[in-house]
């Protein structure tokens, strides 16, 4: 029955939302975690999941995109459920180079789910218990203007970045093998996620990452743009409701109804972070006074808006009342203790001089 898995395989572990969530299950579940991860550069290496979890903890180091090593793998560790979060997720990286996100997010889910397929009915010969849950993300149904409904599990499909088509793309797959080959497939959508892990591209370890450096904090356009945020562990948690309670063939969207814009997010880090490091202007490099030309006085006078991105969305707002209401589901971390807990934690890295994550371009 669902919710009675032994051992799970977990595409992307080794990324910012995996990692969270492979902590919550060794800590809270008696079960195995298989980690199948290719290790880009948004991959967490410093992690000691390994060795405090060793006899519950593997990782295999894999690329979807190889398709003889995946069957090699779910033949060795035979998994009792799949979830696949593993993804090229940067939107700007999509815009300057497309064809990695076409080839891990489609490619490598279609390898993952032919598969999948092909264990579920010769090893497990179809068993009723098997879970696949595909992680998504609201930007598959595109851009809303400000006070439109949120987007319900029944919106259209409007994908505006190569980042989110390729989602869109993989998600039509995971549907379609369901529908097709009555494959136990489940889709969840999450909105922005922040916390501890998550790679320094991203907009709000940028943040706090340029504030503690003393270095220009870009923000495109005007900053009015709005995004729903999640803290990492309520997604997690509702990874595992998924997981144990969600219907075959259905998706839900996971949110937590905290929309705000890009610039007052901006200005919440700067004033959370001149609480537990005051500002001061010796942190502030000759660059900085240099590409700004202005008095710096503290923490949001950092902030330059920069050209807008190309098919920059407006708004993204999803309404989890579906999971609210079926599962039992709701975010429960107050987002602002949530934020100043994920500062600190990478304050304490940049404080220690330890990596968190490697960066590559």
């Amino acid at each position: 029955m669902p919710g009675s898995y032994r051992k799970l395989l977990v595409t992307g572990g080794s990324g910012f939302i995996g990692i969270n969530l492979i902590e919550r299950l060794l800590r809270e579940k008696d079960l195995s975690i298989v980690n199948l991860d290719k290790l880009t550069y948004a991959s967490n290496r410093n992690s000691t999941i390994d060795t405090r979890y060793n006899s519950h903890y593997f990782f295999e180091k894999v690329d979807l995109c190889d398709l003889e090593k995946l069957h090699q793998i779910l033949e060795l560790h035979k998994p009792d459920a799949v979830i696949h979060l593993a993804a090229e997720s940067h939107v700007d990286r999509s815009i300057r180079a497309p064809e990695a996100f076409i080839k891990s997010n489609i490619l490598g889910t279609y390898n993952l789910l032919q598969v999948c397929l092909s264990y579920w009915k010769k090893t497990l010969s179809g068993a009723n218990s098997f879970r696949f849950l595909h992680a998504s993300t609201d930007e598959v149904y595109g851009s809303l203007a400000e006070g439109a409904p949120s987007f319900s599990e029944s919106a259209p499909y409007a994908p505006n970045s190569p980042y989110s088509a390729s989602k869109a793309s993989s998600d039509h797959l995971v549907r379609a093998w369901g529908n097709t080959y009555g494959f136990p497939a489940i889709i969840a959508h999450s909105c922005n996620n922040f916390g501890s892990y998550q790679h320094p591209e991203k907009f709000i370890p940028q943040i706090i990452q340029k504030c503690l450096r003393g270095e220009v904090i870009p923000v495109y356009g005007n900053g009015q743009n709005i995004r729903d945020w999640i803290y990492v562990e309520d997604h997690a948690e509702a990874l595992c409701v998924l997981l144990d309670k969600g219907q075959v063939r259905e998706s839900y969207n996971i949110g937590a109804e905290n929309e705000i814009k890009n610039l007052d997010l901006v200005f919440t880090v700067c004033r959370i972070i001149q609480e537990l490091k005051p500002f001061s202007k010796s942190c502030v490099p000759e660059s900085t006074h240099n590409e700004l030309s202005r008095e710096i006085e503290g923490y949001e006078d950092l902030v330059s808006f920069v050209s807008d991105r190309p098919g920059h969305d407006f708004r993204y707002s999803i309404n989890p009342s579906k999971i609210n209401s079926e599962l039992g589901w709701r975010a429960k971390h107050d987002f602002r203790s949530s934020l100043s807990k994920t500062i600190q934690w990478y304050m304490d890295k940049e404080t220690s001089g330890l990596d968190y994550s490697t960066v590559e371009n």
